[in-house]
């Protein structure tokens, strides 16, 4: 476990620089989940460590493999300075463990809901599990370990994220697309959906 979260680290690190800030969040029950933060330029990410550190079982399965199974991060980025994002770390763990605490397995095109504000006065509640690859690769471990994916999320509002219940994350990824929305603002509002 600990061996793969320091890969994972590195990971990080190669793809985003040396973190500026880390937090650490243990629910009862589940692993240790911290979240990092990197600056670049006028973006911050946050990217969760710990998620990896077991592969995600299917809720179905009779018993979780210790060693097989999708694992994967999660990674948020927005524009700094405009809102206190930095109120996100707790929210991040809390999704990051959510594989443990629910049995779930998180994967491009999922919707992951908190119930509550990604931070303080955000307009989102909820975010879309995004395709990884683009911002940090995909990192291979031994086999019969599957890679550690870095999915990307993308901040959903109350509406957006009805709208992609009916319609899809195909169709509201096109949305924001079309729309030429800035999903790395913490402000903005929701794409038009009629």
């Amino acid at each position: 476990m600990g061996e793969v979260l320091a890969l994972v680290e590195a990971r990080l690190s190669t793809a985003l620089g040396d973190p500026d800030a880390r937090a650490a969040v243990t629910f009862l029950g589940t692993d240790r989940v911290e979240v990092l933060r990197f600056r670049d330029g006028d973006l911050v990410r946050y990217a969760t460590l710990g998620m990896s550190a077991r592969p995600m079982t299917d809720p179905t399965a009779t018993l979780a493999d210790p060693v097989k199974g999708p694992r994967a991060e999660l990674v948020l980025s927005v524009r700094a300075g405009l809102a206190d994002t930095d109120q996100v770390l707790r929210p991040l763990a809390v999704l990051a463990a959510s594989p443990q605490v629910e049995g779930v397995i998180v994967a491009p095109g999922a919707s992951l809901d908190l119930g509550a504000p990604l931070w303080p006065d955000a307009p989102f509640d909820s975010v879309l599990v995004a395709e990884p690859g683009g911002l940090v690769e995909d990192m291979e471990l031994d086999a019969p370990m599957e890679p550690v994916r870095f999915l990307p999320l993308l901040p959903m509002t109350r509406n957006e994220a009805a709208w992609k219940r009916v319609r899809g994350a195909r169709e509201l990824r096109e949305r924001w697309l079309s729309h030429g929305t800035d999903l790395r603002d913490p402000l903005r509002g929701s794409v038009p959906l009629d």
